[in-house]
């Protein structure tokens, strides 16, 4: 049956049917899936709207995904129509056995989220720009790719996952070689630190990885530029008496074995000569957020990247965007990105073009340097980086956070590892501040996955036995991880799954207690 198609002019209309709205929407199948293209001359455009009829299940769970990092909220639940599925989901219904995947190609030109009701699914097609609608002018819109994928007898929802991920995205980008090593944050946080405790902690993590042919890296993190903790630019110096000779700090980290890394945030500014590069909406309180459709910010930032890479640095972790982007965590979306009322300098793209236009600019820039995208959309930025943060900050303060956050983002986007990116579940800290005993497990986890792994060491954090733990966990993780990783055995039942399938053995987890 085909489906019913809707559309949003302005925000607080009505969905109105397509016919005789004035907008043109043109559903077509292809071998890759079903293209969904627009087009609305001289119409103010906000939100499509497709629904499909769907026979209810007799005891169904459904598994979403986010829109940008996790937030430890992900989990098996039942259906609720009120509640938005960014970007894909999985159907399981329990008494058959039987579960469906449904979703859209990575890097669509909309926002895309679903809602499952009574009796139908629908896919919402978000064309905003900023907070307004979009004006398309005489484009006709590649909005979004649909796929599905339909479980056989028998097949588990964790097997279906997987087939969605990878009917979703089949051009990853890959990393050579596993990427381990070391980030400052989570005992620095940004501030007391310098060049000398950045080579302590290139020295430390060479030293764990123990002669290892995979070389790890060396992340600095927020804190080595002029601005605050988490600062904008530009990107041009660090801090004056501090981190004066940037080049020759990377040159001495890869000096005493480990590969350079740094953290920037590219999309706001710390000090600004031109208010007019800013972008309108709601500003985080600290920073000033460039306006993404203006060319002379874009190339600022391709401009920040090329210096970093110059610099010597191999890795760039880049993070704000989408908070700099919508002045929003993406915990705050729901169903908008941002508050009502405001658009970009050009009216004419979506936000989510707005974003991969950011994306491919930043991956132009770092050559072959590999990305990290922090507090990014991984659903646009699949394809364009190596590594994506999947959850939001594990903790050097807090373990209850890191089981929050990491614990929780690991087994429900897992499917996206070696499918859309290397999926980085953030930092296992080492610190006086939180139980080697739950790190330590944290880190046999990540460790096994293959999944990035890099780890915060505070000195005053270590012993004789987490220096044991740590050394042998690198050694996995540098070889690649568990051969055909883990697999969460409890996760219907629980957002912080415990039991997982590591190759031929069954690990078991205490995360609690």
């Amino acid at each position: 049956m085909s489906p019913e198609l809707f559309v949003v002019l302005d925000d607080g209309e009505p969905p109105v049917p397509v016919a005789g709205s004035g907008v043109q929407v043109d559903l077509l199948a292809t071998a890759e899936g079903l293209h969904i293209n627009v087009a609305g001359p001289d119409r103010p455009l906000s939100r499509v709207a497709v629904r499909w009829p769907h026979m209810a299940s007799a005891d169904p769970l459904v598994l979403g995904d986010a829109w940008e990092r996790s937030y430890g909220d992900l989990g098996w639940q039942r259906p609720d129509p009120g509640r938005p599925l960014p970007w894909s989901f999985v159907l399981y219904d329990r008494t058959a056995g039987a579960a469906i995947g449904r979703g859209v190609r990575v890097r669509p030109n909309t926002f895309c989220h679903w809602t499952i009701e009574p009796g139908s699914i629908t896919l919402w097609l978000d064309f905003r720009n900023g907070g307004s609608p979009v004006r398309l002018g005489d484009r006709l819109l590649h909005a979004a790719t649909v796929v599905e994928v339909q479980g056989d007898e028998g097949e588990s929802p964790w097997s279906v996952q997987r087939r969605l991920a990878r009917a979703m995205c089949d051009d990853p980008l890959r990393p050579s070689e596993p990427v381990v090593g070391s980030n400052n944050w989570y005992y620095a946080y940004g501030v007391d630190f310098g060049p000398k405790e950045i080579l302590r902690d290139a020295s430390i993590i060479v030293e764990l990885a123990d002669g290892h042919r995979v070389r790890p890296y060396t992340v600095v993190d927020a804190g080595w530029s002029p601005g605050g903790d988490c600062p904008g630019g530009p990107w041009t110096h660090g801090i004056p008496g501090l981190f004066d000779d940037m080049p020759g700090l990377a040159e001495e980290i890869a000096a005493r074995g480990a590969r350079p890394g740094i953290w920037v945030r590219p999309t706001a500014l710390s000090f600004v000569d031109d208010e007019s590069r800013l972008r309108e909406g709601p500003r985080p309180a600290a920073q000033q957020p460039l306006d993404l459709t203006l060319e002379e910010n874009l190339e600022t930032i391709r401009a920040s990247v090329e210096r970093l890479v110059g610099w010597g640095y191999e890795l760039v972790k880049h993070d704000f965007s989408t908070y700099d982007v919508f002045g929003r965590w993406g915990f705050e979306f729901g169903r908008a990105m941002t508050d009502a009322g405001w658009s970009f300098a050009d009216n004419s793209l979506t936000n989510a073009e707005i974003l991969l236009r950011l994306y491919r600019v930043l991956r132009a820039a770092a050559g072959d340097a590999v990305l990290i995208g922090c507090n990014t959309v991984g659903h646009l930025a699949a394809g364009l980086v190596e590594l994506q943060r999947i959850g939001d900050d594990t903790s050097g303060r807090e373990w209850e956070r890191t089981l929050k956050m990491g614990v929780n983002t690991l087994p429900f986007r897992l499917a996206q590892h070696e499918t859309f990116f290397m999926a980085d579940a953030d930092c296992v800290p080492c610190t006086p501040q939180t139980p080697w005993e739950k790190n330590r497990q944290f880190l046999d986890l990540v460790a096994r996955s293959g999944t990035p792994l890099f780890l915060s060491v505070d000195p005053e954090g270590r012993t004789p036995q987490a220096d044991r733990d740590m050394r042998a966990a690198l050694r996995v993780a540098l070889d690649g991880g568990t051969p055909g990783g883990v697999e969460p055995l409890d996760w219907l039942e629980t957002r912080s799954p415990s039991r997982y399938r590591a190759g031929s053995e069954t690990v078991t987890y205490t995360w609690t207690g």
